[in-house]
Order: C-alpha cells, then structure tokens, then sequence
C-alpha cells in the first residue's frame, strides 16, 4: 500500500474521524483508524461497535491497500507535519510516513482484523435539510437523559417522521421537550431512537450556514447519516419511550404570556445563591401582572420579579432553576406562553402564537421559608 495525500485533508478527516474511536475498551484494532486505498480515494474509518465515522479523500494511489494505525498516534504526527503533501508507504504491518525532512516508521495492525460495520440495507431513505435539523436538535437534545441511570431508551433522541412533518423528543425524567417542522416527506410513518453521542458528533459535522440536505438510511437496528463526505453509522436505542402525549397535560388553569429575555435574567438573578439546583428550587410566583422568582439556601436569600401578563388562577410554584432555564434558552421566540395547573402538575412552556415546541418542566416540592 502506498499513497499521497492533501495533509490538511487528511488531518481534518483525523481528528473528525478520531472520535468514533473507542476510549474505554482496551483493543488495539479499535483504538485504531482503519485506512483503505482504492484506485484514487483514500477512506478512514473509526467505530468502536455502536458508533463509526467514515470518510474519503483523494489520494494519488500508487498501490492500493488497507492498514489500521492506532488514531492517537496518527492523528499526532498528521498534526506534526507541514507542507502540502504527506506520503504513506506500508510493507506489512511496518508503516513509513515521510513528508519533506520528516519521517516515522510505526507498526501498524493488519486491516482483517477491523471490525465490520455494520450495513444498512433496504431501510427509509430520508432528507432533512442541515440547518432544519441543527436547530430542532439545539430545542431538544438538552431534555436527553444523560446517564443510563435512567432508562436507556431515554438517553437517545426521538424521531417521528409522519407525511411531510418531522418531531424529536427528548426526555430525561424531569423535563420534556418537543420540536415540530413541516418537512417534504411522503414516505410511510418512521419511528426511531438515536444515541445522544450519536447526535452530538452529527451536529459538529454539520454546516448550519450552508442550504444542503442530509441523507438518512434507517434499518431496524441501525441508522446511516451522510453529511457532506462522511458517513455517521450508529445503532438504534430499543425499548418502551415514555408516551409523551400522556404525560403532557390538556387543560391549564393558570396562562402566562411573558417576555423570554425577562424571565431569563429574573430567574438567572438566583443563581449566586443557589447552592445545590436538586435541593434549593427556585419558588416562583405567577400573580396579576408579575412574576416573583425568590430563592433561600445556605448561601443566602435572593428576590427579584417581571412584569408578566397572568390569567388564570393565581399559583405558587418550585422548580429546578437548571431545568427552567434551558428551556427558556432553548425557546426561539420573543415570548413565551407559559401554562400551568397548580403548584404540582409539569408546567408547559410553548410559543405564543403556535406548537412549534413544547418543554414540559416537573415541579419541584416547595418547604415552607423559616
């Protein structure tokens, strides 16, 4: 195997690939960036067995052929080299970098060990445009459970795909969140969950500047994004989702239209008191035409409030300031419309005028201020 190559190609395609390269188990073909050559492409593949990143460069081919080199190693001299070109000459599993003064001489590991990725075949063929997807995900990712403490299910984001609409979901057990988006989409109904890892690589790969759609191939078990020229490969997350629809409540007693910007700074006004955000909520009260956000702990006391346009029943409530506020962060809107049915029931938060999102909150239990 030998070949020439762009090094600034090939150091951006190391250190996107890189990251599908396994950290935890300790196997030196997946610690390892497998590179193949073809007749004038050059393909490097990271996967460490639930997650791969693939992609192809042009190369000038002298001999074809297929290598696996440990990616932190690579990826460090890649980063070494200048100049325009760098050369790969492999005899064996002995590989000889060189590019002007410079050369290594490292071991790699026999291509036929690599692990096969896994293909998906006759699956749904779908396109989403980039920037589309980049801002539903940035509505929803932040309400996926982080840990597999929670039900594994719920560590991955939901996607719906219905005649010409696209929903996520994401959950974690305190909060929902919802992002809905008419699509051009006439294909039969879709449902499928993608690993938060998965999605986070998949944003940093994408170009919300840029009008291009991603191609999507799902099969039972597996998922295929391509954006530009790579290839995400993840698996699926199985198992019972919770029926958001359930848990979203349908009638309110209590409706709030507030500026978001407002309600932002008057909650974050908390924060250099709030010790612990699980044990010191934020009691926040909805009443004729304000909202009063106060707060005790051992820090200290904190009191400020907004003006809001209240209807309804007036209510006292506890939240999880961390969880109130990504949402408010997450929400695109000017205003938000804020609906809730007393101090014990999830409070949703959604644009005034539409659907087009839905964060519901959990309450937390407020103790009566000494």
């Amino acid at each position: 195997m030998k070949f020439t190559c762009d090094i600034k190609s090939l150091n951006d395609a190391c250190n996107n690939v890189m990251r599908a390269v396994s950290t935890k188990v300790t196997i030196p073909t997946i610690e390892g960036i497998l590179l193949e050559c073809g007749s004038d492409t050059l393909s490097l593949t990271g996967y460490d067995f639930e997650f791969g990143i693939n992609t192809i460069l042009s190369a000038t081919v002298a001999e074809p052929g297929a290598i696996v080199i440990n990616a932190k190693i690579l990826c460090d001299i890649v980063r070494k080299i200048s100049g325009q070109t760098v050369m790969f000459e492999v005899n064996g599993t002995s590989v000889l970098i060189s590019a002007g003064a410079k050369q290594y001489n490292i071991t790699g590991i026999d291509a036929d060990d690599y692990p096969e990725l896994p293909s998906v075949s006759g699956g749904y063929p779908l396109f989403i445009n980039q920037g589309i997807l980049q801002q539903m995900v940035s509505q929803t990712l932040f309400a996926v459970a982080d840990s597999e403490q929670s039900k594994p299910v719920h560590t991955g984001l939901k996607f719906e795909m219905t005649q010409n609409q696209l929903r996520l979901i994401g959950v974690d057990g305190y909060r929902l969140a919802i992002r809905t988006e008419t699509i051009k989409y006439d294909g039969e109904d879709v449902t499928f969950i993608v690993p938060k890892k998965t999605i986070r690589e998949l944003i940093k790969l994408m170009d919300s500047d840029v009008d291009k759609d991603i191609s999507v191939s799902v099969g039972k078990r597996h998922i295929v994004f391509e954006v530009d020229n790579y290839s995400i490969i993840s698996r699926l997350l199985d198992g019972d989702f919770l029926d958001y629809n359930a848990a979203v409540p349908k009638t309110s007693t209590t409706t709030v239209l507030i500026n978001t910007g407002d309600a932002l700074d008057c909650i974050e006004s908390t924060i250099p008191v709030i010790e612990n955000n699980a044990k010191n909520p934020i009691r926040v009260l909805f009443d004729a035409d304000e909202m009063r956000v106060s707060t005790v702990s051992v820090l200290g006391r904190s009191i400020d409030y907004t003006h809001a346009n209240v209807s309804g029943v007036r209510v006292e409530i506890g939240f999880n300031s961390k969880y109130v506020l990504d949402a408010l962060h997450a929400a695109d809107t000017d205003q938000v419309r804020i609906e809730l049915n007393g101090p014990v029931s999830p409070v949703k938060i959604l644009p005034v005028n539409d659907d087009s999102y839905l964060f519901l909150v959990l309450p937390m239990r407020l103790k009566n201020e000494v």
